[in-house]
């Protein structure tokens, strides 16, 4: 069987049944993970089509992998290779220390113009959390990847740009900036947005959710933030109005058939997905808001070695699904961490590619196997009479479990 491209007309993803997916395995645990992961999901697809679909990976290389072998941290190869084959799937990688990339995450993120940062949250019985009803928890966030203070343009303190800058200012504004300040712009534009905020719209229309709620801190940054939360509700009146409606038109009840589309400030947001997360289902925000968020949204199923995530250009048909957590270096080839992170990207993975029946497979059988508390290290140090096992047996207990 020929492995071929994934091919994207008329905004649809064309998947053909042995498409080429290329892999980042990652730094530090990444191979431990990837292993185990990759060996998940094709056994999914296995027993799914029995051999009449079959992925055909393609290693390509960033980190510290490919500095070692090209003396470069993101190759161009790379980017190329996931512009080609269009979706793709990676472990973690490490930050290199001093100049150059300050994120590889980043920078992937930004050259291939991957705007929605895409985070399912979920709860899985049994497994550890911090909050008294974490099943409560059943969020996406859809984080903006591409401005706010991630686009890097900052300026330090002992230069003399800065200086410039903080009296040009003083002159023109009238702004008060403390001499010896670092400088940092922070862009929000209404292009960026629009296509993130569209695409959580689209998201939740097609999932069946039951509302929208933009995160922002419009009420200090005005121009920026508020204007995030503005144009959201302006898209919803302009382009969704048979379908969206917002809280202040239906006091919260939207007629049958239609969702709601909402917002919070980003500090009343963080305690009410404490107290009651049920009222939250797809999160629309700006990039640095959904870090934070993302991260402790985590938190409350378990920590981000449960959560799964994705880069998308929904626009363009690119897609790098990827492990949320960090590196753990000291852990590194001990088959000892948790690759339920990856595996869950692999799901989401699969989902977005019309594999379906697959992706609920792995999901499924994951479900099963934390019940049985046959669990890494992670979970089994905070779980009442669980096994450890390592990271590859926990893989192979994720495999038998699927029905």
């Amino acid at each position: 069987m020929a492995s071929e491209k994934i091919q994207f007309e008329n905004n649809q993803l064309l998947v053909p049944d042995n498409p080429i997916i290329p892999f980042i395995e990652g730094d530090g645990i990444g191979p431990d993970i990837w292993r185990a992961a990759s060996r998940v999901i094709d056994h999914a697809v296995r027993l799914c089509w029995q051999g009449k679909r079959r992925i055909q990976w393609k290693e390509v290389l960033a980190g510290e992998k490919a500095y070692r072998e090209t003396a470069k941290w993101l190759p161009e190869e790379t980017l190329q290779a996931f512009r080609t084959f269009r979706v793709g799937i990676k472990g973690p990688l490490t930050t290199p220390i001093g100049g150059g990339i300050r994120s590889l995450n980043v920078a992937l993120r930004q050259q291939l113009d991957l705007y929605a940062c895409v985070r399912p949250v979920r709860y899985f019985p049994g497994v550890p959390s911090p909050v008294r009803e974490p099943q409560k928890v059943d969020m996406v966030v859809f984080r903006e990847n591409t401005e706010d203070v991630y686009a890097g343009l900052e300026l330090e303190s002992s230069q003399e740009d800065a200086r410039a800058l903080i009296a040009y200012l003083a002159e023109t504004k009238g702004w008060h900036i403390r001499p010896g300040s670092g400088i940092g712009i922070k862009p929000i534009s209404k292009f960026a947005s629009l296509r993130l905020l569209r695409s959580a719209i689209e998201y939740a229309l097609a999932h069946g959710r039951k509302s929208i709620t933009m995160v922002h801190k419009g009420n200090i940054q005005k121009f920026t933030e508020g204007a995030f939360r503005n144009w959201g509700y302006e898209l919803a009146r302009n382009e969704y109005p048979g379908s969206v409606v917002s809280w202040e038109d239906c006091k919260g009840n939207p007629p049958a058939g239609k969702i709601v589309i909402k917002d919070t400030i980003a500090d009343i947001f963080f305690q009410q997905a404490l107290t009651r997360p049920e009222e939250f289902d797809v999160i629309a925000t700006t990039n640095l808001n959904g870090d934070y968020i993302s991260d402790a949204l985590a938190a409350q199923v378990g920590g981000v070695g449960m959560a799964p995530g994705a880069n998308i250009n929904y626009q363009e048909g690119y897609a790098v699904f990827e492990a949320t957590h960090g590196t753990a270096p000291k852990y590194a080839g001990q088959d000892k961490v948790n690759p339920t992170s990856l595996i869950l990207s692999g799901a989401m993975m699969l989902e977005h590619m019309g594999w379906k029946e697959a992706s609920r497979k792995i999901e499924s059988a994951l479900e099963k196997a934390l019940a049985s508390r046959q669990v890494t290290y992670d979970l089994a140090r905070l779980m009442p009479e669980a096994e450890e096992v390592s990271c590859s047996a926990f893989a192979d207990l994720v495999c038998a479990l699927m029905a």
